[in-house]
């Protein structure tokens, strides 16, 4: 049963019993509640949630943050219903004071999907929201990540050993003798912690039954920055509320589900740019949230920022049976291509929205089955496209051409059921069967082309139509397996009409409150280009974390929004004057070679640009955040003042890598020699003990 609602309520609405204690906001949203206030010199505060049969439960002291001079709880497991909180101030040990919020509505998440079949519930809560009995709760932050320690069952005798760190509680979990349901919460903007893997944080459960992971982040500023996470051996895992940026790790994905995955729900979370892949389709990093060799899997509510590559699904699994995955109210927000791409596998995808998409919106090959349910497109190039046919062939053209055109895939191809589905805008799409089809957005006659062999996708007009078997892919030959019609396997759902979809999505994907990270596109330029965002790469790259503030960006300015002022983050809008022609084009959007087997976005990398590409009239130096490092453009030398670098990386204004041969010592300092580097702009991204940071020079 579906519970999401379009709005919260009951925000900003408060009886206030002391003066003492400001509050000043006050929300319910999905299973969760918080509140904000502002201090009142108190040594720290209290916080209790009172509702749905709870009565002044106090919340774990992790939850409170203070940012600056305000205060912020999120209170997460709550069951759906209504909820108070109360804030008391505390001043030498004792409480003196509280105020308690009017009634707030909490809902519940909408669990629809393939990763709750079986009786299944994945992660460490119930389905109600709550947590599972027994649940062991870590919070990680930046000072913590690699601290952190749990007692983690290893064998069979029970033999418990002390584990280090979240990935290294994760190692011993992988052991698969623990059976404690763990949760995750991630606070804050966390880089890379020490014991990752190739880069990644690794959720190996050893193919465990009976272990259940939750990876969540607090409140609207947890960051995942600059690694990654990777699902492989592993049942009953959920992944919420995290915003993933930056990420460099061998892989490359910012979520990457690999071999034998069952029960995986990966829902509300924001994915951004990752760094740049060798390969040229990995200029704004490789996957966003792939899938391969996993089955009753469901992405639901994620918001997707100018991905290249959003949703690879399949890769060599060789059969079309039994891999079964739910897209639902994912929110693919000017990403390019791959939403998903799909091999092999039976996809449901209903109810997301395409919005401004510059390369096409989902694909089908392989014997791939894949049902298109009430999913709204706006100014989404080919909204559906299945492998060496329809618009794959013809390209918005007059004459079937495979050779030329065919640049999705060039592998057999798959079937897709389409139903209740709205476009608008420019899009070009050819229904099986029809005399008539849609070409930049206008209906054309068919012409010479055999729409019963050339089609995008079957379009029917009620849901529980099946496909029949005489309906074929033209290359391969391939039918539809009618999934979607067999009780069997299919769960219960409710869609929502397209229109409700986009409402829905609007409100509810990506993080909490929308995430501390917002950007605006500009539509008349971004709905078409499927190049890097400078400004929007800039404005990430130079994120650390947003000190309770939300951040808030667009095309043609960089700002932080916040109750008092909005001030010039100059380290992102230095150089402005960056265009999107400064870009490596790519001219192929999508190549079966470069999507089998993507090579490392970590590799070190020379910047491979024309001189058309280089931005040029920039001043000589971008001044550092401190002397730590900075460019002596005299000498070309990167030079190191101090140290505490563990970790240094070059990246042109293209986002390929510099390849940095090696470090010598010139009196007190080391310097990396540049003057062999083209003239240009590049970020230095450098990690000390204070955390991960970033500069810019250019070199003339």
């Amino acid at each position: 049963m579906k519970h999401v609602v379009s709005v919260f309520a009951c925000a900003g609405l408060f009886v206030v019993a002391n003066a003492q204690v400001s509050l000043q906001t006050a929300s319910g949203a999905l299973e969760s509640a918080y509140a904000e206030w502002a201090s009142d010199g108190s040594d720290s505060y209290n916080v209790y949630y009172s509702g749905a049969g709870a009565n002044d439960v106090k919340v774990d002291a992790q939850l409170i943050r203070k940012y600056g001079s305000k205060y912020r709880v999120d209170v997460v497991g709550l069951k759906a219903g209504s909820y108070t909180l109360k804030v008391a101030s505390v001043k030498g040990g004792k409480e003196t004071a509280s105020t308690t919020s009017k009634s707030l509505t909490v809902k519940a998440h909408d669990r629809a999907g393939f990763a709750f079949s079986n009786g299944r519930v994945p992660g460490a809560y119930k389905a109600d929201g709550t947590l599972k009995d027994g649940a062991a709760v870590i919070y990680v932050t930046e000072s913590t990540k690699n601290s952190v320690t749990m007692d983690v069952t290893m064998n069979a005798k029970g033999t418990k050993n002390t584990c280090k760190s979240f990935q290294g509680i994760l190692n011993c979990y992988k052991k698969g003798y623990e059976t404690t349901p763990l949760d995750l919460r991630f606070i804050g903007n966390v880089t890379d912690s020490d014991s990752l893997v190739q880069g990644d944080m690794m959720i190996d459960l050893g193919k465990s039954e009976t272990s259940y992971v939750t990876v969540e982040g607090i409140g609207n500023d947890a960051t995942v920055n600059g690694w990654g996470i990777r699902i492989k051996n592993a049942q009953n895992v959920e992944i919420r509320n995290l915003g993933l940026m930056n990420v460099d790790s061998d892989e490359g994905d910012n979520i990457g589900l690999q071999q034998n995955n069952q029960y995986v729900w990966v829902h509300n979370n924001d994915f951004f740019y990752g760094h740049a892949g060798s390969d040229k389709d990995q200029v704004k990093g490789d996957g966003a949230l792939d899938c391969k060799m996993s089955s009753f899997i469901t992405f639901s509510y994620n918001h997707f920022w100018d991905n290249g590559k959003s949703n690879l699904l399949g890769l060599k699994e060789g059969t079309s049976e039994g891999y079964y995955i739910t897209y639902h109210h994912n929110w693919y927000d000017h990403s390019d291509s791959r939403h998903p791409r799909v091999r092999y596998y039976s996809a449901h995808v209903y109810n997301n929205y395409y919005d401004g998409n510059a390369k096409y919106g989902a694909g089908s090959t392989l014997g791939s089955s894949v049902f298109m349910e009430a999913n709204y497109f706006r100014n989404c190039k080919y909204p559906m496209m299945t492998s060496l046919q329809g618009t794959d062939v013809y390209a918005s053209g007059t004459k079937r051409d495979p050779t030329n055109n065919g640049t999705f895939s060039k592998e057999a191809g798959g079937t897709i059921k389409a139903y209740n589905n709205y476009m608008e805008g420019s899009y070009t799409f050819i229904p099986y069967g029809a005399s008539k089809y849609f070409l930049k957005g206008k209906e054309t006659a068919i012409g010479d082309i055999d729409s019963k062999a050339d089609f995008d996708a079957y379009v029917v007009s009620n849901r529980n139509d099946q496909v029949p078997s005489s309906v074929k892919s033209y290359s391969g030959a391939n039918t539809y397996n009618n999934f979607d019609t067999d009780k069997s396997i299919m769960y219960s759902y409710t869609a929502d009409s397209p229109e409700q979809a986009v409402a829905n999505v609007r409100a509810y994907a990506g993080r909490l409150q929308g995430g501390d990270f917002k950007w605006t596109f500009d539509n008349s330029v971004d709905d078409a280009s499927s190049d890097v965002n400078q400004k929007l790469k800039d404005a990430l790259m130079a994120y650390k974390g947003s000190n309770g503030e939300v951040m808030e960006y667009s095309s043609s300015s960089v700002t932080q929004s916040s109750s008092s002022s909005s001030v010039s983050l100059s380290s992102s809008s230095e150089g402005s004057s960056e265009s999107s022609s400064s870009v490596i084009p790519d001219p192929d959007p999508e190549s079966s070679s470069s999507s089998e087997s993507p090579k490392s976005s970590s590799s070190s990398e020379k910047v491979e640009s024309s001189s058309s590409s280089q931005t040029t009239g920039i001043a000589n130096v971008m001044p550092a955040v401190s002397r730590e490092i900075f460019y002596d453009s005299r000498s070309a030398h990167l030079v190191i003042g101090t140290s505490d670098v563990s970790r240094l990386d070059i990246v042109g204004i293209d986002g390929r890598r510099v390849n940095i041969a090696g470090l010598k010592n010139v009196g007190d300092a080391r310097v990396v020699d540049l003057s062999a580097l083209r003239a240009g702009v590049y970020i230095v991204r450098f990690k000390t003990t204070l955390g991960l940071r970033t500069m810019k020079f250019a070199k003339n």
